[in-house]
């Protein structure tokens, strides 16, 4: 029983090793600080252990993500089910058919795809981006589907009908993006994540238990910037 847990020790020191290597010292220590954050605020007032879960999970994920290591869409299958359950919870259902019906089945195309695509040296996606006839129309498109989400959310007897319709829409297409490695992943990553941000603080002013879900959208929106430069870098 001992050798094999060395030899698990082994194993995993290396595959930590390998996902890390791409992180700078900085990107490490902020990173691991902002997790610790959310760790410590949300047991501090005894927040709801599930959208914990749920913050943390998704904070990974973008930060893998965003460093192109498929064992991102690992920890968000984890991050998606919690979610989706406070969404339900908190009557989102655009939220929670989002996660549940799309966003899973995408994790898991995800992990297929970016192995297809992996910088073998670096260990990491090899990102992309749209033309510019490609990002009008996917605009238009958008638009023009979120109004009429709106008014199916608004009669299935949504909280949030616009806001909650204008996030699934464009979380589709930015998860769409995610898995094609495409940098325009993280202009509309920004935007869904403040739009997402307005909407749980609605919800924890009306008595939700969720400041973890409210802390997890703010650092989304810091941190779809923050790829956002790094990967305009890369790209060029």
């Amino acid at each position: 029983m001992k050798f094999y847990s060395i030899i698990f020790t082994m194993n995993l020191t290396k595959l930590l090793k390998q996902e890390f290597s791409n992180f700078t010292k900085r990107e490490l220590i902020v990173f691991s600080f902002v997790i610790l954050t959310v760790l410590l605020i949300s047991l501090s007032i005894n927040d709801n252990k599930i959208a914990l879960i749920s913050a943390i999970c998704g904070i990974s994920y973008t930060i893998l993500a965003g460093k192109g290591k498929v064992s991102c869409y690992y920890i968000g299958i984890i991050g998606t089910l919690c979610y989706s359950y406070l969404s339900f919870v908190n009557g989102f259902f655009g939220q929670l058919a989002l996660y549940a019906l799309y966003y899973l089945p995408m994790e898991l195309i995800g992990i297929y795809k970016w192995k297809q695509h992996l910088n073998k040296e670096k260990n990491e996606i090899i990102k992309t981006r749209l033309s510019l006839k490609e990002r009008i129309l996917y605009l238009i498109i958008g638009v023009v589907i979120t109004f009429i989400g709106s008014f199916i959310l608004k009669y299935a007897g949504d909280k949030k009908p616009i806001l909650d319709s204008f996030t699934v829409v464009f979380s589709v297409f930015g998860q769409i993006l995610t898995v094609k490695r495409c940098i325009e992943q993280w202009y509309v990553w920004f935007f869904v994540n403040i739009v997402t941000l307005v909407m749980w603080c609605y919800a924890y002013i009306n008595g939700s238990n969720c400041f973890a879900t409210i802390l997890m959208w703010f650092i989304y929106s810091i941190l779809a910037v923050y790829f956002l430069c790094l990967w305009k870098k890369e790209v060029k």
